[in-house]
Formats: structure tokens, C-alpha cells, sequence
């Protein structure tokens, strides 16, 4: 959880062993707020649990999910705790090179890529692309043989298992625009198996997201093993298994299932599924986590400007809007509001929103607390899809980041001001 890493020292929210009150004063607000601790220690469940497991024929990779938050001191720092990562597009492929990231532990998903992605990605040499149709598979082979090459490929399932997770992102249903519907695996990979530009290395499955529970997972992971087992029998040989992330984590209340648990069971599938049916070969587990790795490490930052109330609705107005933190607009998403300092006057219920022209433009709703113009709040549980998501709508900078390890605070992204985003844009003469 996020109070593991921002936690109250007497009235000062903390992150680490630094007030958050100081960061605020020193580098200004809307602010992205970073633990270090909170990344490694996240990741070390993934890669600590998977090393128990680990044998001579079962080996596993744990693929940060780069959607979730791309700053490149971000993925440098999971690169040098030697974490894969899971791209969707050219462009975090890119960042994945900048931050020193090895492209040989890099797959490449997502139902959309183009030619010059595709290119990239050959030229890194990357492990593998999650394919996610015939006519994705029928590109990456034609490139691959332009270029000299032999693309690794890995087919993404879609399981037609229901995550039981928010509309938005639920992936694994017959009626989600991802991956290759069971019923038509076999052929798929019949095909792909006769082309001379790809290799046919694994199978890939993703169901969704922010899971409390992993039975949904455990029922993909079933099907993806008979499925294996099926190609098997048809001469198609595969090294790797990939079943995606999806785990949660706590917004509110929520109890999702602890990572090593989840992985212990997977591992016992698995392990017993290799022994029966494939004893001698090598098989890589892999997973592809994000928010549960970066979800709790990170917090928003921002100012109390005014307090107002409209016919007895109490508004607290911030300097941090929807162009910030999306989620809340976008999903109805819950985040935690805490006050930077606390105060021992009487609390009100208050609608938390920001300066952006929308009546959709709100963080919190109905929160009891007790403020004043001025004073820091604190948005928990913001380290995914938080600024990975901000925009510049109405003309905003985006926040600055920081990330926090120990008693020393790091600026990894500076704050951008209008120049920056106009500076693009040119004038017609």
C-alpha cells in the first residue's frame, strides 16, 4: 500500500524520510512524487518469488509493463534490478534504449503497430512480438524478410475469460479488440509456422486489469496449457509463456491478492504441467506487471487555491486538474486524498476538483477534510497512469517529477512551461 512509503511522521505527510510540505516548496505544484523504495521493493516481489522457482528447464522474466509510468530514470532504475519491459508502441521502445534497457528482454504488444515500429524493433532486435492478428503477422514477416531478419513471434490469446474488472480495462473478452479468439489459435499458429521471416516462440495472454482476485487469471493460464499441449501435438514447439499482469493494488479499501501468492500458484501449474509434458525442454515464464509495480510508488501533489460552496456544495479548487490525473474523469477512479499537513479544525465533505474549463474536470468527490486555502493535498495511488496519461489541455505544462530515495529527492522530469508546448507549432508566413 501506498502508506508504506507516504506515511504521516507527527502532522507531516512523508515520503521516505522527506516532508512532502518541502519537496512542494521546492520544486512547485501540480508534482509528481516518486518512491524509490516502493519501485525495487515491488518489483523484488515479482523477481524474488519467480527465483524460488527457478530450475534448469524453468526460468522466468518479469516484463515491466512501460505504459504504466515511462520516465526513463523510472525504467532505468527497474533495468539496473534487471527487469524486462512490455511495450506498445515505437516510442517506449525508444525510451526503454534511453534509459539503458536491454531490447533482448523487450516484447513489443498492443493491436495497432506500424511499419516504421515494426522496423525499430527488428533493428533492436527485440525478444519477441505479442502478434494479435493474421494481418499483423502477415506484415512483421514481410518486413522481416526485407530487412534479412527472422522476427521472434508470440500469438496474444484472447481467453474469452471475464476479469471482472472495469469495462475500460477488461482485454480478455470475445468482444475486446485484443489478441486472436481461442477458437482460431490452432490455425493461427499453423499459419505462422509455414512463414519463412518469423519464429514462433511462445504464446501470450492478457485479460485485464487492476484484478483483486487471480482465479480469472488462474482459468487463462489453464487454457493458454491446453493450448500449448494442442500445438504440441502439431509439431509447434514453444519456449515461452507469457501470462500477462493484471494484479491490483489498494485505491480504497480493497484487499487484491499478494503478488507471491498469486506467483506461487502459478509456478505449481506450470510446474507440474512441465513435468507430465515436457520434462526436457526449457520453458520461460513471463509476466508483463505495471500498476502493481508502480501504482502505490508514486502520489500528485497539489495546492489548494480556493474553497467555495454552491448552493451548500462545498468545492475545494486545486491547482491540479484532469489534464493531471485522468483517471478520476476517464474511469470514475477512486485515488485517496490526504492533507500534506493536518489540521485539528472541523472537517467538511468537499468536491476536489481542478482549474480545467469542464464540469468533468474533478479528482475526489465527497471527501471529509479539514483545509484551508493553501494547504498541500495529497492524491495517493498515482504512480500508474497518472502522468503517463497527462496532457496539455487548456494549455497546461505538465508536472514536474521527482523521485525520493531516502533523504534525497531527484528531479526527473522539470516542468514544462508554455514554450515548451508551443514550441512545435509554427506560424503560416
Amino acid at each position: 500500500m501506498t502508506e508504506r512509503y507516504f506515511a504521516y511522521k507527527g502532522n507531516v505527510l512523508m515520503v521516505e524520510d522527506v516532508a512532502l510540505d518541502a519537496i512542494a516548496e521546492q520544486f512547485g505544484t501540480p508534482l509528481y512524487v516518486y518512491s524509490r523504495a516502493a519501485f525495487t521493493d515491488h518489483l523484488s516481489q515479482y523477481v524474488t518469488t519467480a527465483e524460488k522457482y527457478r530450475t534448469a528447464n524453468l526460468q522466468s522474466l518479469t516484463c515491466y509493463s512501460v505504459k504504466s509510468n515511462s520516465n526513463i530514470a523510472i525504467l532505468n532504475l527497474l533495468a539496473e534490478q534487471g527487469a524486462g519491459f512490455d511495450i506498445v508502441s515505437g516510442g517506449e521502445l525508444s525510451r526503454v534504449i534511453a534509459a539503458g534497457g536491454d531490447p533482448h528482454k523487450v516484447i513489443y504488444s498492443g493491436v495497432g503497430k506500424t511499419p516504421s515500429e515494426i522496423r525499430l524493433s527488428l533493428e533492436y532486435d527485440i525478444l519477441c512480438f505479442n502478434v494479435e492478428s493474421l494481418s499483423e503477422l502477415k506484415r512483421i514477416n514481410r518486413i522481416a524478410g526485407e530487412m534479412g531478419k527472422k522476427a521472434r513471434i508470440s500469438f496474444r490469446v484472447n481467453p474469452d475469460v471475464d476479469a471482472k474488472t472495469h469495462p475500460y480495462i477488461s482485454t480478455g473478452l470475445k468482444k475486446n479488440k485484443f489478441g486472436i479468439p481461442f477458437e482460431e489459435v490452432l490455425s493461427t499458429y499453423a499459419e505462422a509456422d509455414a512463414l519463412e521471416n518469423v519464429e514462433v516462440i511462445g504464446i501470450d495472454c492478457h485479460i485485464g486489469s487492476q484484478l483483486l482476485d487471480d482465479a480469472p487469471l488462474l482459468e487463462a493460464l489453464d487454457k493458454v496449457i491446453n493450448l500449448v499441449n494442442q500445438l504440441e501435438e502439431k509439431g509447434i514447439k514453444l519456449s515461452h509463456i507469457d501470462i500477462g499482469g493484471g494484479i491490483g493494488i489498494t485505491y480504497a479499501d480493497e484487499q487484491p491478492v499478494a503478488v507471491p501468492d498469486y506467483l506461487s500458484r502459478v509456478f505449481a501449474r506450470i510446474a507440474e504441467w512441465q513435468k507430465d509434458y515436457c520434462p526436457d525442454r526449457q520453458i520461460t515464464v513471463m509476466f508483463e506487471p505495471g500498476r502493481s509495480i508502480s501504482g502505490n510508488a508514486g502520489i500528485l501533489l497539489g495546492r489548494l487555491q480556493y474553497l467555495k460552496t454552491n448552493s451548500g456544495k462545498h468545492f475545494a479548487v486545486v491547482d491540479a486538474g484532469m489534464n493531471d490525473l485522468m483517471r478520476p474523469s476517464l474511469y470514475e477512479a477512486y485515488h485517496g486524498v490526504k492533507p500534506v499537513i493536518k489540521r485539528s479544525s472541523p472537517a467538511k465533505a468537499y468536491e476536489i476538483v481542478g482549474p480545467i474549463c469542464e464540469s468533468g474536470d474533478w479528482l475526489a468527490r465527497d471527501r471529509e477534510l479539514a483545509v484551508e486555502e493553501g494547504d498541500l493535498l495529497a492524491f495517493m495511488s498515482a504512480g500508474a497512469y497518472g502522468m503517463s496519461m497527462a496532457s496539455n489541455y487548456n494549455t497546461r505544462g505538465r508536472p514536474a517529477e521527482v523521485l525520493v530515495d531516502g533523504q534525497e529527492v531527484h528531479l526527473i522530469r522539470r516542468r514544462e512551461t508554455p514554450e515548451d508546448i508551443f514550441a512545435l507549432e509554427t506560424l503560416v508566413p
